[in-house]
């Protein structure tokens, strides 16, 4: 059940940071915020627009990779780009620090420019606590399933086999470590309507509704 204590009076340009893990539900979450009428940031969207063509994003990571990893009309090509920092954690971490400033500020020029206007902005990071994105969040939501409910949910989304999706699971920050940092807790361990519920509950609790 998700935390109903009241988050904050509601105004204008509160702040959800909304994460999870790996096959929990969290894209499920914030279709459902979307419905309602509320902006959703998708951070994995802003780190696809941040390395577009002609971008400053993309010039950055050109300059620390070479030009071998664009595509002959200027696109980035991401199979090369893998190949480049597949197994090299030196190479992930450069990767990191190069766009890390580019994605922050696309995300934080977002936040600006929707909280103006709008009651509640969801900003839906992934890896918002290892990003340390929740310094910039009125308030944090995970979307919860146990770890074996989440290895299970991979194993058939994927089509990967136990041990691949363990190893995929494990990879990540803990969904009890992010259950155990965040302000709101949404259990989805069981249908997509029963989330939806619980985040329409919450909704309506702290007078977004």
């Amino acid at each position: 059940m998700s935390n109903m204590s009241e988050t904050k009076n509601t105004q204008v340009g509160f702040v959800l940071g909304l994460t999870g893990g790996i096959a929990t539900g969290k894209s499920t979450a914030a279709a459902v915020f979307q419905q309602y009428g509320f902006p959703v940031i998708d951070a994995d969207q802003v780190a696809r627009e941040v390395v577009e063509p002609d971008t400053p994003g993309l010039q950055a990571l050109v300059q620390a990779f070479g030009k071998e990893i664009l595509q002959k009309d200027g696109q980035l090509d991401r199979q090369k780009l893998g190949q480049l920092i597949f197994g090299s954690v030196t190479a992930r971490e450069q990767l990191n620090q190069v766009l890390d400033p580019f994605i922050r500020g696309k995300i934080t020029e977002e936040i600006v420019k929707n909280k103006a206007t709008h009651p509640l902005v969801v900003v839906d990071i992934p890896l918002l606590f290892e990003g340390h994105y929740d310094a910039q969040m009125d308030a944090v939501a995970v979307v919860y399933i146990p770890e074996s409910q989440q290895i299970d949910r991979l194993m058939a989304r994927n089509q990967l086999t136990k041990q691949e999706a363990e190893q995929r699971v494990k990879s990540q920050l803990s969904i009890e470590e992010k259950k155990r940092r965040a302000d709101i807790v949404f259990d989805n361990r069981q249908t997509k309507e029963d989330l939806s519920d619980e985040i329409k509950k919450w909704l309506s609790f702290n007078r977004f509704l």
